[in-house]
């Protein structure tokens, strides 16, 4: 993983995190609940912006997504 002071950061929105995971917005707000059975502790949180707007870090939902496709082919630590 590269150091995040190296990283450009990009904030997006529900929506585009939807997109690039294909996701559902209450599957996204699932996998952050520790009580849903759902939770993964890997997701990366939101983070509030003001307004009511919450915003990820692109690339901390790609880091994620590429740990998903690590575990699928049982290549993860």
């Amino acid at each position: 993983m590269t150091d995040s002071s190296e990283r450009v950061f990009q904030f997006i929105r529900i929506k585009t995190v939807r997109m690039k995971t294909g996701l559902s917005i209450a599957s996204i707000y699932n996998k952050l609940k520790p009580e849903s059975k759902y939770y993964d502790p890997d997701f990366p949180p939101q983070i509030k912006v003001g307004g009511g707007i919450v915003v990820w870090i692109e690339h901390e939902i790609d880091d994620w997504m590429n740990l998903q496709i690590k575990k699928s082919r049982n290549l993860a630590n």
